[in-house]
């Protein structure tokens, strides 16, 4: 009968509100909760932040999306500019790479722009170590980025 609970508990996604928490931290606790073997739905990606000056994200994104291959540069890398896909790739990094247990996990991670109605009826958790510290005007947000790397809503 215990296990019957445990597999409910796994089915059930876990849904984090991302406003105000600060990226890395945030992908850390979400990697750790995936590799426990729970769904996890991340909520408002577009409101995470992202901690140091402004204007050295912003030039470290623009030459990161230098990047390309040298024979054609459609054969990648692909480089996400939605603030959705940013946050699957920022906690794909804090995930293993070669071993199934992170391949699975990846799997089991979905990110959102907004919070979509179906995501509605559930309880929203937050990480109280992962929330920004300080004035949210010294924090620039995954969406701010998004935009001036060329997302469109």
């Amino acid at each position: 009968m215990a296990k019957q609970e445990n597999i409910v508990t796994v089915d059930k996604p876990i849904v984090v509100d991302a406003t105000d928490h600060i990226a890395g931290r945030l992908c850390s606790k979400v990697a750790k909760l995936l590799l426990n073997g729970n769904r996890v739905s991340v909520v408002n990606c577009e409101k995470i932040m992202m901690s140091g000056t402004r204007t050295n994200i912003i030039y470290h994104y623009r030459k990161f999306l230098e990047v390309n291959s040298v024979i054609h540069p459609r054969h990648g890398p692909i480089h996400a500019r939605r603030p959705d896909t940013i946050m699957k790739r920022m906690v794909r990094g804090m995930l293993p790479k070669k071993k199934p247990s992170g391949i699975t996990a990846h799997k089991r991670l979905r990110t959102y722009i907004g919070t979509p109605k179906e995501l509605g009826g559930f309880e929203k958790i937050q990480f109280e170590e992962a929330k920004i510290t300080k004035s949210p005007a010294n924090y620039t947000t995954v969406g701010d980025i998004a935009k001036i790397i060329g997302w469109t809503e």
